[in-house]
C-alpha cells in the first residue's frame, strides 16, 4: 500500500472560539482498491506548549488546578490537576510560551528546560499537537492563585513531591495528557535530570 488518499472537497463547518472544517475524501484501503467518498470533521488551527516546572534541589513539582467544561459530566469534581500550558500563538516559538505561561499561571520562572516531545492530543477529530517541556524553577516560590482576568483563568498553583506527583498516575489525579506524559518522562529520566541540574554542567537559559 502506498499510503495515498485524495480530498474531495473542503468546507467551514463552524467558525467560534474553535474552528471546525467538514472534509470529503478517499483513501488507499489495506486489502486493495479505495474507500467510498467519507466524511470527516476536523478542529483546526490548534497547538499548544505544556510544560512540567521542576525543582530539583527540592525535588518538587509545581503544577495547576482549574476548572475544565470537558471534566464536567465525566469526573466527580470538574476541576483538573495539569502541567503548566497555553496556546502558541502565530509566530511565538513554542518554548516562549512555556516560559510565558509558567510565569502566568504559576508565577515561576523557568531556568534550564528541555523538550520531552511532542504528540497528536486526537487525531481522530483534530490538528491539536502539544509540544512537551520541563522546565527547571524554584518550587519555594510557587503558591497562590493566578491565571488573566480577560481570559477567565482561575487557576490554583498546587506543589507536590516528586514521588506523591508521579503516584497520582494511573487512577489518580494525573488523568489528562500532557500530565501523564510528563510525569512518565519524570518518573524514568528524574535521577539524570536532578543529577544533571544540580552540577551545573547545563548552563541556565534566558
Amino acid at each position: 500500500m502506498k499510503y495515498q488518499f485524495d480530498l474531495l472537497n473542503t468546507e467551514v463547518a463552524y467558525r467560534g472560539f474553535l474552528k471546525l472544517n467538514r472534509y470529503q475524501l478517499q483513501h488507499e484501503l489495506y486489502l486493495g482498491g479505495t474507500s467510498e467518498a467519507l466524511i470527516r470533521e476536523r478542529l483546526e488551527g490548534l497547538r499548544a506548549a505544556s510544560v512540567l516546572l521542576y525543582d530539583p534541589k527540592l525535588d518538587q513539582v509545581v503544577l495547576v488546578e482549574q476548572f475544565r467544561i470537558g471534566a464536567v459530566g465525566q469526573e466527580t469534581i470538574p476541576w483538573v490537576l495539569e502541567t503548566v500550558g497555553g496556546f502558541v500563538p502565530e509566530q511565538e516559538e513554542d518554548e516562549s510560551v512555556a516560559r510565558r505561561e509558567a510565569l502566568e499561571e504559576a508565577n515561576c520562572k523557568i531556568g534550564r528546560i528541555e523538550r520531552i516531545c511532542e504528540f497528536m492530543v486526537s487525531p481522530g477529530i483534530s490538528v491539536d499537537r502539544i509540544v512537551l517541556f520541563c522546565g527547571e524553577v524554584d518550587a519555594s516560590k510557587a503558591a497562590g492563585v493566578h491565571g488573566l482576568d480577560h481570559e477567565g483563568e482561575d487557576i490554583r498553583v498546587v506543589v507536590m513531591g516528586a514521588e506523591e506527583a508521579i503516584g497520582e498516575l494511573y487512577g489518580g489525579r494525573a488523568n489528562s495528557t500532557s500530565i501523564l506524559i510528563a510525569l512518565q518522562w519524570l518518573a524514568m529520566n528524574r535521577t539524570s535530570l536532578r543529577g544533571r541540574w544540580l552540577s551545573g554542567t547545563e548552563p541556565v537559559s534566558a
